[in-house]
């Protein structure tokens, strides 16, 4: 389902170049669960964001159920990001002028299926525990509750591919563990292929296989 290979991302900062990924050969199939470790600074995040078309690579490929989308363009780039991946972030990035439900309905109405999808972002939100909350806004939820509804949000347009970075990390330890739990059952019903990044060995210890980044080199997978 992905396919990594001969990755690389540097960034140039006046006359220093700074290699942030060094050369990832990396394969996740259908349906697998795989955990991104390592310490801070060694890539992860970066792979994860360059996974889902979200920047683009100095040199190398990156295959999406068999699509190179290092060669894409712009438009076609989220065209296949709305009907292939969802993502869920640290910092929820939820709009604030939307409530809840429209919130997770938003990617359903950007994919032209908004009418049809009210009941399916009220069931989403019935899953995470928000059904009667789901004309708050964003301020006017706790931040385990952001999350639930980006978990929705992600969920909406039934993705074969989920990514998440951090899901836990604004969280405490027991509403990061609901959340934990939620996104689970979630993956669990859609079969989604997961590809997470995580410092907590409790939430690793949870995936089908653990990738372990250091210096931008994959050192065990």
């Amino acid at each position: 389902m992905i396919q990594v290979v001969g990755l690389t991302k540097s960034i140039h900062t006046g006359t220093h170049r700074v290699d942030i990924l060094k050369g990832i050969d990396l394969e996740i199939p259908k349906g697998q669960f795989a955990a991104i470790m390592g310490p801070s600074g060694s890539g992860k995040s970066t792979l994860l964001g360059l996974i889902a078309g979200l920047d683009s690579p100095t040199t190398g490929q990156i295959l999406l159920a068999g699509e190179d989308i290092t060669r894409l363009g712009e438009d076609q780039m989220a065209l296949l990001r709305g009907r292939t991946i969802g993502f869920v972030f640290q910092s929820y990035h939820l709009i604030p002028t939307l409530t809840a439900e429209e919130n997770v309905l938003l990617p359903m109405e950007l994919a032209g299926n908004g009418h049809d999808g009210r009941s399916w972002a009220r069931e989403l939100l019935d899953r995470v525990g928000l059904g009667g909350r789901r004309d708050h806004y964003p301020v006017q939820l706790s931040g385990g509750e952001q999350q639930r509804v980006a978990l929705a949000r992600a969920f909406a347009l039934q993705p074969p591919i989920l990514l998440a970075d951090e899901p836990t990390g604004n969280l405490d330890t027991a509403t990061g563990n609901v959340v934990l739990d939620l996104l689970l059952a979630l993956n669990r019903e859609q079969g989604a292929t997961m590809v997470l990044v995580t410092h907590e060995l409790s939430i690793a210890d949870c995936a089908d296989r653990r990738i372990v980044l250091r210096d931008g080199l994959v050192v065990n997978q």
